[in-house]
């Protein structure tokens, strides 16, 4: 197979070992198929070539067991990395905190979500007002009001459609953030930015592996880290976008 070479002359110190060692996890798991690491440098990572073909429902059906199995290998605890990785992962190009926390929720509102506020609203993409609304669900989240007793994911991360590549075989996995989670994460952001044959993939998922009850409901809660992170760098779309999801989750109480 032909191999496929990223670089990035503006990529941050340690960017592509972390990619790295979360792909490595996630393909430890033998669920969701997963871009071969082939070699990994500061400035570099190296990878398989995967030529995509057309999605279809066979493949929508199978990634949704897949991602399923996925997940069900676990984590160490919420925000725990990659086995044998310190320090800070990256979604995009932006740092992001991965250290192993007792509960979810404190995890979620302190590590994903409001470490990108101030930056957005630095950025103007996102009102003081708005800020404001944003960590009132923050407290909440860290609070626990939606800690339950699912244990910790192994997420992907960063699961929008542009890192779901479809093959003829199956869904391949690539640039994931990958971390200890909440497995409604990872759903929710895959949800956000549309995936082809959506609908079949959730339901081959709860096939697989049911969801809990009320999982719809909460789609906005676990779609605020990527609306964070859009708002700190995307636009006041993005922000507006935020403040609805924590709006909505407030809702939820």
């Amino acid at each position: 197979m032909d191999a496929h070479v990223k670089t990035r002359a503006d990529a941050p110190t340690a960017f592509f070992a972390a990619e790295a060692a979360g792909l490595r996890w996630l393909a430890a798991a033998d669920g969701a198929r997963v871009v071969r690491v082939r070699a990994v440098a500061d400035d570099r990572i190296i990878l398989d070539r995967v030529t995509e073909g057309r999605p279809t429902v066979e493949v929508a059906d199978a990634f949704g067991s897949a991602l399923a199995a996925t997940h069900a290998a676990g984590a160490d605890s919420f925000g725990s990395p990659p086995p044998g990785w310190e320090g800070d992962i990256f979604i995009g190009r932006r740092p992001q905190p991965a250290r192993p926390t007792a509960t979810w929720g404190a995890f979620y509102a302190r590590q994903r979500v409001e470490p990108f506020v101030p930056i957005a609203v630095a950025a103007g993409n996102l009102s003081a007002s708005g800020a404001d609304v944003v960590r009132r669900a923050c407290a909440v989240i860290a609070a626990g009001a939606f800690d339950d007793d699912e244990p910790p994911a192994r997420l992907h991360g960063d699961l929008w459609a542009g890192n779901v590549l479809w093959t003829d075989e199956a869904v391949v996995l690539i640039d994931p953030a990958a971390h200890g989670g909440h497995r409604e994460t990872d759903l929710a952001m895959l949800a956000l930015f549309g995936c082809p044959f959506l609908e079949r993939f959730l339901a081959a998922y709860d096939r697989a592996r049911p969801l809990r009850d009320g999982w719809r409901e909460r789609v906005p809660l676990h779609q605020l880290h990527p609306l964070a992170v859009h708002a700190a760098g995307h636009g006041p779309s993005y922000g507006r976008a935020l403040v609805d999801a924590a709006e909505r989750t407030l809702a939820l109480i």
